[in-house]
């Protein structure tokens, strides 16, 4: 089941059939209000949210989840007319998985949503062994990210980023293999969404983000290993 956010009804319905014709069970919701109430009845396998919404914005919809024992596991892919990297990293800091601008495209949002939902289940992540380079500490079966024995939060899509880094210490992943990769496709506009994540991971490890190196005209590796 994918719950839908969406205020726009023409948009909203679009999406609905769209999913439907996919052979995804979906439900829409004008408001925040009757989004709250049919999570008191079933929780969704994912949710497709807005940021400019009536009664409250999405991103506080968003930040009520991820506290939420019960719902921050989740995954949520904002969808929103505001484009800003602003706008982006604190979608992303609250701990969207993903992050698509309007106007886009029916396939491509289904492809999206298939990325989520196939890395949020079965991912080959929860059977690695612990890894441990510099004061970085990551146990994946455990979903623990801890930096100087401080523990870290991170949304779904840079911890699986971080652990593809530390399974691969010292080989540059280019941008598009990172996209194939962690997100499951590739699309022209999509770079700039991993370098948005590398980011706000980069700052989230603290000092152990510059393990994360930048390779010029390439893309990003992690340095050192276990």
């Amino acid at each position: 089941m994918i719950y839908v956010l969406e205020d726009d009804n023409s948009i909203r319905k679009l999406i609905l059939y769209t999913l439907g014709k996919q052979g995804m069970e979906s439900e829409g919701f004008e408001k925040p209000s009757e989004f709250w109430r049919a999570l008191d009845n079933r929780h969704p396998d994912l949710v497709l949210l807005d940021i400019m919404l009536p009664e409250e914005d999405g991103i506080s919809v968003l930040n009520k989840m991820k506290k939420s024992v019960s719902l921050k596991s989740i995954p949520v892919i904002m969808i929103t007319a505001r484009t800003t990297e602003y706008d982006k990293v604190v979608g992303l800091d609250e701990g969207a998985d993903d992050y698509i601008p309007k106007p886009f495209g029916m396939m491509e949002l289904v492809a999206r949503i298939r990325a989520v939902m196939r890395r949020c289940k079965g991912s080959d992540l929860q059977d690695a062994d612990e890894y441990k380079v510099g004061n970085l500490y990551v146990c994946p079966s455990k979903h623990i990210i801890r930096v100087n024995g401080e523990d870290v939060s991170l949304t779904l899509k840079e911890f699986e980023m971080l652990c593809l880094f530390l399974e691969n210490p010292e080989i540059c992943f280019t941008r598009d293999r990172l996209l194939n990769e962690v997100w499951g496709y590739s699309f022209d506009q999509g770079t700039r969404t991993v370098d948005v994540h590398i980011r706000t991971l980069r700052r989230k490890l603290g000092s152990a983000g510059e393990l994360i190196e930048t390779v010029r005209g390439i893309g990003y590796k992690l340095k050192g290993g276990n």
